[in-house]
């Protein structure tokens, strides 16, 4: 028999049927809530229909009726209920989940601040009502236009923190894919950046015809040492330090330990053909030590920076700086369209952003051995 109003409102601890397996459950408190009681695959399955305070008689019954039906269907509502909501995720619901859960846990108030004040001024008005699983290189190269050139530095840590969130809301199974990068530099020109007074970069369309005329010129330990620098996009001092036990031929790779690195974290590089070719070439030169120098100096002694220099100036370098080169690298690396993640690690630079850098558990080492190859391949052309 079904439930009055009456009944309802004066109904004692124990459950009350109001048929076809609605229940009104009351606790010893005197709570009242709805249960509907449904078989599912020949088991009997509880439900919560909700409190009392909330659900009326008459709703209770609706929903009961909703939920048996998805029941016969073979239907979970709740699961439709979770995708439904992950279908609808925007793009500033994603962010304020992500900002809840990482920016807690940095120590400086004053970069959580930035966080949430960037976003809300150049993220949200465009994306911050899109869908995040549809979010696209389109939408974040609009929001970002109208401050890329004006705000540079400003533009690349918004866009640094849109593919954070991006990549956070795939984590979380609301995307189906990560941050599109590489598309969004295709719509986005490099920013360049203003040339430091002591290193002038070569622009990277002149470095093919510079590599050709030192592949042209002798032979020397200086000019080997020279266009490994250039094809690793390594810095100076790594390489005229580099030792014969830091390469692992067999896997393409060449490791330079935490102490010799500038920020004093290891550093894995993948070596192209071409650079792998110079680094065979250099074993044979050099014997079997592994601790003997790949590019010695004079005595056996670590090679002079003005060496390669010199190699620089002699080949039609003048005026740029061996330094540059990983500038070159960097500027050929964005208009290519790579991965601005790949590029940095090639580089070895570490990521300033403390959020950023807590999510951050891989070098990216596959994705950049093509991309090192594709460098070495437009140096060789």
């Amino acid at each position: 028999m079904a439930l009055t109003q009456l009944q309802v409102r004066n109904a004692k601890p124990g459950s009350h049927s109001d048929g076809n397996g609605l229940l009104l459950r009351v606790s010893a408190s005197g709570a009242k809530s709805w249960i509907l009681r449904v078989q599912v695959d020949g088991k009997r399955k509880d439900i919560g229909l909700g409190s009392l305070d909330h659900v009326s008689l008459a709703e209770a019954r609706e929903k009961a009726r909703i939920e048996r039906k998805a029941a016969r269907d073979g239907v979970d509502l709740k699961v439709e209920a979770k995708k439904l909501k992950i279908a609808s995720m925007t793009f500033k619901e994603a962010a304020e989940s992500y900002l809840d859960h990482a920016l807690p846990s940095l120590s400086n108030v004053k970069h959580q601040k930035q966080w949430r004040s960037t976003l809300k001024t150049y993220a949200y008005p465009t994306l911050g009502d899109l869908v995040v699983g549809k979010v696209d290189a389109p939408d974040i190269a609009e929001a970002l236009k109208p401050i890329w050139k004006t705000k540079s530095e400003t533009a690349r840590r918004v866009r640094q923190r849109i593919a954070t969130i991006l990549d956070h809301a795939q984590a979380k199974g609301w995307r189906d894919r990560e941050a599109p990068e590489r598309a969004l530099s295709t719509l986005l020109k490099p920013i360049k950046q203003k040339a430091k007074g002591n290193f002038p970069a070569m622009p990277y369309k002149q470095v093919p015809a510079f590599v050709s005329a030192m592949r042209a010129a002798k032979t020397t330990v200086g000019r080997d040492a020279l266009l490994f620098a250039i094809l690793t996009a390594a810095r100076s001092q790594e390489v005229r330090g580099a030792r014969r036990g830091e390469f692992d031929l067999e896997a393409g790779v060449w490791v330079v330990a935490a102490e010799r690195m500038k920020k004093r974290r290891l550093h894995r590089v993948p070596l192209s053909s071409a650079a792998q070719a110079i680094v065979e070439a250099a074993f044979n030169r050099i014997g079997s030590d592994a601790d003997a120098l790949l590019f010695p100096g004079m005595k056996g002694k670590i090679m002079s920076d003005m060496t390669l220099g010199k190699v620089l100036k002699a080949n039609g370098g003048d005026g740029f700086t061996v330094h540059g080169f990983r500038s070159s690298f960097r500027d050929w690396a964005a208009e290519e369209g790579y991965s601005r993640d790949w590029a940095e690690s090639a580089l070895a630079h570490v990521v300033k952003d403390q959020t950023e850098a807590a999510y951050r558990r891989t070098d990216f080492l596959e994705q950049r051995k093509p991309m090192m190859q594709a460098w070495a391949d437009a140096c060789e052309k």
